[in-house]
């Protein structure tokens, strides 16, 4: 399966003085996408909340590797790698519609118990238990 992936264009008000895009809408655009993959698996905020659980980001490194600039399209993408334990991996491509890649975000995250305040011990199971397409998460 093709990872989940979104279209952003790049709007004037998020460039930089160089006419770059910000270095912090980057992170901006890797989160849309990440919301944005989560809704389309039936996972709203509205739901997650409802059942006591929130994602939460542990850790992301972003990777420049080309710039963008105001008018410019690049899709995102959201990749899910799950393993043992409370955490998750995230992948994340930027690339311009011809394939260039433009930035990588790579992530961990979790799944809080907005009750107890502490990792879901199971954050795969309870997102697969909760979601309505999984399998746009990689479950």
């Amino acid at each position: 399966m093709e990872p989940f992936s979104v279209q952003i264009t790049v709007r004037g008000y998020e460039l930089d003085t160089q006419g770059h895009l910000n270095q912090a809408v980057y992170l901006q655009y890797g989160e849309h996408a990440r919301w944005e993959c989560l809704r389309a698996a039936g996972l709203s905020q509205d739901r997650l909340i409802g059942s006591g659980v929130g994602p939460v980001a542990l850790e992301v490194t972003v990777r420049y590797l080309r710039e963008l600039r105001g008018g410019d399209v690049v899709d995102v993408t959201c990749e899910f790698e799950w393993g043992e334990g409370k955490t998750f991996r995230i992948r994340q491509d930027l690339r311009r519609p011809d394939g260039t890649q433009v930035a990588e975000l790579t992530g961990v995250g979790g799944l809080l118990d907005l009750t107890a305040r502490r990792l879901v011990a199971d954050p795969a199971g309870r997102f697969r238990s909760l979601a309505t397409k999984p399998e746009l998460m990689g479950l």
